[in-house]
């Protein structure tokens, strides 16, 4: 049987954290060159790099944010049996590592997530935003519980994953206010010559959204184009232009932003998946998220 050393991964962990061999070293008060010698020895018995230089500082590598949430999990279940031993409640969360793609509205996270944060069971979410090629990756080697995306698992990407649907959203156009109200009336022409904030090339909303401007015939004035809805939604709100969003979460962008609706359309579709490891969703978290979503989150969108 190989043993790992948990004096070495404690080191790596501490660096992982601090961000540095000096803070770390200074933590734990020992030499710089004791804490290197000691995660070279942890790299050497796991035979894989686990930082990467970054200018002053250091960064995981991807193995090394594996290994990385494997020692936080054991550490914490060490502090949890110091305080089991000493009669100290521990109230221990169910952890939910969760991906989101960068082309998921923010809104549509939180209300995907939300039922998972009504659970009984207190819970420790830990939410990161990527591309979805490097989320499934991590995915892969269950440095995360699911990922969320817009799109089914992309062609290409060779991993063992099950692509679950969690429902679908036609698309409203919002505008500041003034402007709405003046596109408003003959709907969807006069988006044609109007300056428009489209989501980037290569995301599914961004192909169905172009799909139907050819099938109406219409060209706005494409001003701006963003990786990120949240960003676009705030240039929108600001006046810059004319901008889309699911239908579903049409009342919240309205409040946020202190848009008005242009017009809608169920012809655009944005579909929302859930991503596992897992043929049968077994995390609790990621259960609640599933059920909900498909029994309430969408059925008022269409």
């Amino acid at each position: 049987m190989e043993w790992l050393n948990y004096h070495h991964l404690l080191y790596f962990w501490t660096v992982a954290r601090e961000g540095s061999v000096a803070r770390a070293a200074e933590q734990l008060r020992l030499a710089q060159p004791t804490v290197s010698g000691q995660i070279r020895a942890l790299e050497d018995a796991l035979e894989e790099r686990l930082f990467v230089r970054s200018g002053r500082h250091l960064a995981l590598t991807d193995v090394g944010r594996v290994v990385y949430g494997y020692a936080d999990e054991i550490f914490s279940l060490g502090r949890e049996l110091m305080d089991t031993l000493k009669d100290r409640p521990t109230g221990r969360p169910l952890r939910l590592n969760v991906g989101v793609a960068d082309a998921v509205s923010k809104l549509i996270a939180y209300r995907l997530l939300a039922p998972a944060l009504a659970l009984d069971q207190p819970l420790h979410v830990i939410c990161r935003e990527d591309k979805p090629d490097r989320l499934i990756a991590d995915l892969s080697t269950h440095g995360l519980d699911v990922v969320l995306l817009d799109a089914p698992i992309p062609a290409g990407v060779r991993v063992r994953a099950y692509t679950h649907l969690l429902g679908e959203s036609g698309m409203t156009f919002f505008a500041e206010k003034s402007r709405a109200a003046s596109l408003r009336r003959g709907f969807p022409r006069s988006l044609h010559g109007a300056p428009m904030l489209l989501p980037t090339d290569g995301t599914a909303v961004r192909r169905a959204l172009d799909q139907w401007l050819d099938d109406q015939e219409i060209r706005p004035l494409v001003v701006g184009e963003f990786d990120d809805s949240a960003l676009m939604q705030v240039f929108g709100g600001a006046g810059a232009g004319i901008f889309v969003a699911p239908s579903v979460i049409e009342a919240e962008v309205r409040r946020e932003h202190g848009v008005a609706v242009v017009g809608r359309t169920d012809a655009i579709r944005e579909r929302f998946y859930a991503i596992t490891v897992e043929r049968r969703i077994k995390h609790p978290a990621v259960v609640a998220i599933s059920e909900r979503a498909k029994k309430e989150l969408f059925t008022k969108s269409g």
